[in-house]
């Protein structure tokens, strides 16, 4: 096809970076509550999922709009001299290991 239309070649297009494409991610519930207040637009979108005693959120969101969610909820982890709640350090470690499977799934 694109020896019969040399003009619209995908010369010059290798630089352009793919556009991000949504994933769905299951947030914990302790991750939700802590992030609802400051990311409401993006979490209010997510399908909530009974999970024993707990729930977990289903949120769709860009990779980035995941690894930006994580960095906001590092006080979960006891940083910044922040009280450390082991149940929540545990949720945010588990949504940590989901993000950072997207990494590895989305290779070249």
């Amino acid at each position: 096809m694109a020896d019969l239309m040399p003009e619209h070649t995908a010369v010059g297009r290798e630089d352009v970076p793919a556009p991000e494409l949504p994933v769905i991610l299951d947030v914990p519930g302790k991750v939700a509550d802590f992030l609802r207040a400051a990311e409401r637009d993006v979490l209010d979108h997510g399908v909530t999922a009974r999970r024993g005693q707990g729930y977990t959120l289903r949120v769709s969101a860009v990779p980035s709009v995941h690894r930006g969610l994580l960095a906001r909820c590092q006080s979960l982890d006891g940083a910044q001299g922040a009280p450390v709640v082991p149940t929540q350090r545990k949720a945010r470690r588990e949504y940590e290991n989901r993000v950072d499977g997207l990494a590895a799934t989305s290779g070249p």
